[in-house]
């Protein structure tokens, strides 16, 4: 199928054309990098608005590939469109362009110094993976996206194959967008297909600039090295695994028994929600030995064992959970805690263990509803543990004041571990704003120095370039003494 607004190409059985999309994305790259601020603001509000006009049909699509309810796929609808309209602010404020001038010293000695004015230019055409467990927020038009046109980057997206109508959907809405704002064609294209095979040769494409990814760690660490063996390697934005810690610590079981109780069924909450198809799913969590600990764990089993699996998004995606938590069950040092009820061939039981250790599979993360507790009697005890944590994309405390000197001793650990640190709540929600960090160090990210989710995601597909002695009638509007564009910049290293 084909749209002539922009590349909508391939079917869940068919092969797309790479080459097409990658020639169509460079073709466009210099009318859309162009763009000024307004001008792509304006774009990136449109994209939400045409979504948003075939909201309906989009739902009602990702609601059936995806098994997530309706009020999930809602709010995702929204989030989808709140990032589009959030880039959109910060390409009018156009802080992300970094703009730096040093003025000429011509008098300053030993030596004069030039005229040097320095901005961010996008990296070229993007290529975007869609997500499984997100069919619209990490999907199509999704974060990656969004931060990559805002930065001024053609994206060609590789649509999963969970939910085909869904990304197709939300294609043709951007693509209409394309065209409402005048825009290259190229400046979107869609494809769906089959295998490992299609993504490979999208990322190996000289064309492509830059890769954003959302998925398995096998996948993603398949991209990074597709793209490191390139003759002109790219950056691999990509998010893999993480089993995002909750460390429990004594003061936050010191209160009534109802309290504990209340505690543990959130955490079980977090664990289920979803079928446990988050990215920030809360797989591990550390518990005080002793009897309040144990009152935890025994409220938390309860939990676990009145809940009934929900379908997984795909066939493929439930099997791999069963395979993961038998593998858990069955390494040493590990007992099992509670099992719920499973609710069909795809809606495996969710499941909680007690663990000795974390060797071996039991420190994998398995995608799903599938909780680990490990107990410890002291920080002394505690800190070794978390050292020895592969990156994560969070880590969750909870505490009370009395918990104050520990938490700062955890603190100062999670933080070399994590991207975002959280107290008292529970990790699985991801706030889109200007100071979240959705990201790493690996293996929960290849990169842990960004986010994929909030403003700061578009510093990843731009690079700074400085100018130096050339004259203001050749220089770009955001370096111009005039400055055309209304840019807060930094001269001699203060803001104006």
């Amino acid at each position: 199928m084909t749209d002539p607004r922009s590349i909508i190409a391939g079917t869940e059985s068919d092969r797309p054309d790479v080459v097409a999309a990658t020639t169509a994305a460079t073709e466009a790259f210099a009318a859309y990098r162009a763009t000024g601020p307004e001008e792509r603001a304006a774009f990136l509000e449109a994209v939400a608005a045409e979504i948003e006009a075939d909201g309906e049909a989009i739902i009602e699509a990702a609601v059936a590939e995806s098994h997530l309810p309706l009020a999930r796929i809602t709010g995702e609808l929204g989030r989808t469109t709140g990032q589009l309209r959030l880039f959109a602010g910060v390409v009018r404020r156009g802080d992300h362009l970094g703009v730096r001038l040093d003025p000429a010293l011509p008098d300053r000695t030993p030596l004069p110094r030039p005229d040097l004015r320095q901005r961010q230019i996008p990296l070229g055409p993007v290529a975007v993976f869609g997500a499984s467990n997100f069919p619209l927020a990490f999907s199509t038009a999704g974060g990656d996206t969004a931060s990559a046109l805002a930065a001024g980057c053609p994206v060609v997206v590789k649509g999963h194959p969970a939910h085909p109508r869904a990304g197709h959907l939300v294609a043709t809405a951007v693509s209409r967008a394309v065209a409402r704002a005048g825009l290259p064609a190229g400046t979107f294209s869609f494809l769906l297909g089959p295998g490992f095979e299609l993504g490979q040769e999208l990322v190996a494409d000289p064309r492509i600039k830059a890769v954003g990814f959302t998925g398995s760690r096998g996948g993603g660490l398949a991209l990074v090295a597709a793209a490191a063996a390139r003759p002109e390697p790219i950056p691999v934005y990509a998010e893999m695994s993480s089993i995002n810690p909750v460390v429990v610590l004594p003061g936050a079981l010191e209160s009534s028994p109802d309290s504990v109780a209340a505690l543990a069924t959130a955490y079980v909450g977090s664990l289920t929600l979803g079928a446990g198809q988050f990215c920030t799913n809360p797989g591990l969590l550390f518990l005080p030995t002793g009897a309040a600990g144990d009152a935890f764990l025994a409220a938390a089993g309860e939990a676990v064992a009145a809940a009934t699996g929900a379908t997984m998004l795909t066939s493929g995606i439930a099997e791999a959970y069963r395979s993961g938590t038998a593998a858990i069950d069955g390494a040493a040092g590990v007992r099992v805690v509670a099992r719920g009820d499973a609710g069909g061939d795809d809606a495996p039981a969710p499941q909680l263990v007690e663990a000795t250790s974390l060797d071996g599979p039991v420190g994998e993360e398995v995608f799903g509803a599938a909780g680990v507790v490990v107990r410890y009697d002291d920080l002394a005890g505690l800190l070794p543990r978390l050292e020895q944590l592969e990156g994560q994309l969070t880590a969750t405390v909870h505490a009370t004041d009395t918990d104050a000197d520990a938490a700062r001793a955890l603190l100062a650990v999670l933080e070399l571990k994590v991207g975002r640190i959280l107290f008292n709540g529970w990790p699985t929600g991801v706030e889109v704003g200007h100071a979240m960090v959705h990201g790493g160090p690996f293996p929960s990210t290849s990169d842990s120095r960004t986010t994929s989710v909030g403003s700061l995601a578009i510093e990843r597909f731009q690079r700074p370039v400085a100018y130096q002695d050339v004259p203001d009638g050749v220089l770009p509007d955001a370096v111009r003494d005039a400055n055309p564009w209304g840019l807060r910049r930094r001269i001699d290293g203060e803001l104006e």
